[in-house]
């Protein structure tokens, strides 16, 4: 036997706990649940039968009163939320690169509220959004403002939420962090040479140089977004009146509270293909605005 030989046995030998996990843990449960979902799999139903694509029919043709509820729910946090994300993580991460005393420090603390439990986080903004003993509501009302029904209220509730997701953003100024290190510092020289002013620089330098940063963190962000259900479980269970009935949680209703495996199957399915479809697109159109070092050198 080869030297090389020997390289590829040992190579496939030491990812084989990773390929092995791949096959179990993902690609036999992606496999099931598509079986599952082109039959009538209830959990207290001893006989299935095949169905074909009816669950997927009835949740497209309105049988299933909650799908399209639950999809424009999902669709407007997600349209609300990564904006808020992207805009909020990335004006962060420009303070926190500016040389000051215990910069460190800040970083930490705007990173660890991502290390606190969902359920945790949950409760506390709970308590966060109580229209009468809540602090927001006590600070508009100090501020001589308006009060909310935050979450209690059903125009208000998915804006609530969005407003929530800003709190575990930590991990994306991290990686915002990261980009913005990475920019050459002669590049800024060359605009202050020019007599550019600091929004010069930002707009000339560090945001085409940080799009494929902002790429990233937008599909994670988005992606994400769009599996929202802790939140909405713990806080609302789907309320005001269905205001926060997101995707996940129906699913999760489906699945474990009716019992319909094959419906939450199929839920599942539709879902990954929307995140499927929208990703493809987002990434087809970064050849529009998504700049590289040499090509913003070039300009």
């Amino acid at each position: 036997m080869n030297h090389r030989k020997k390289e590829s046995i040992l190579g496939i030998v030491f990812a084989m706990p990773v390929i092995l996990g791949f096959i179990i843990f993902v690609f036999t449960p992606l496999i099931t649940s598509f079986i599952m979902s082109l039959t009538n799999y209830h959990v207290i139903r001893p006989e299935v039968s095949f169905v074909g694509f009816r669950n997927y029919i009835e949740l497209l043709d309105g049988t299933n009163i909650f799908f399209f509820q639950s999809l424009r729910v999902t669709t407007y946090y997600v349209l609300l939320a990564v904006p808020l994300q992207i805009i909020f993580a990335f004006s962060v991460a420009l303070l926190l690169n500016v040389k000051i005393k215990g910069r460190s420090m800040f970083r930490t603390i705007f990173y660890l509220p991502t290390v606190v439990p969902a359920v945790v986080s949950s409760i506390i903004w709970l308590m966060l959004f109580d229209p009468n003993r809540g602090i927001f509501n006590a600070i508009l009302s100090f501020f001589g403002l308006p009060e909310s029904r935050w979450i209690f209220g059903e125009s208000t509730a998915v804006f609530s939420l969005a407003l929530m997701s800003l709190w575990t953003v930590g991990g994306t100024i991290i990686i915002f962090l990261a980009g913005l290190q990475n920019v050459p510092g002669e590049l800024y020289e060359a605009v202050e040479v020019d007599g550019g002013s600091t929004l010069k620089k930002l707009t000339a330098v560090t945001i085409p140089l940080v799009t494929p940063v902002i790429f990233f963190n937008f599909v994670m962000s988005f992606i994400g977004s769009f599996q929202i259900f802790t939140q909405a479980l713990i806080m609302t269970d789907g309320g005001p009146n269905n205001a926060t009935l997101f995707y996940v949680l129906l699913l999760y209703r489906e699945a474990f509270q009716h019992g319909e495996i094959g419906v939450a199957s199929a839920l599942g399915w539709i879902l990954f293909i929307i995140i499927l479809i929208i990703t493809l697109l987002v990434f087809k159109s970064s050849a529009l605005w998504v700049f590289y070092d040499g090509e913003v050198k070039n300009k």
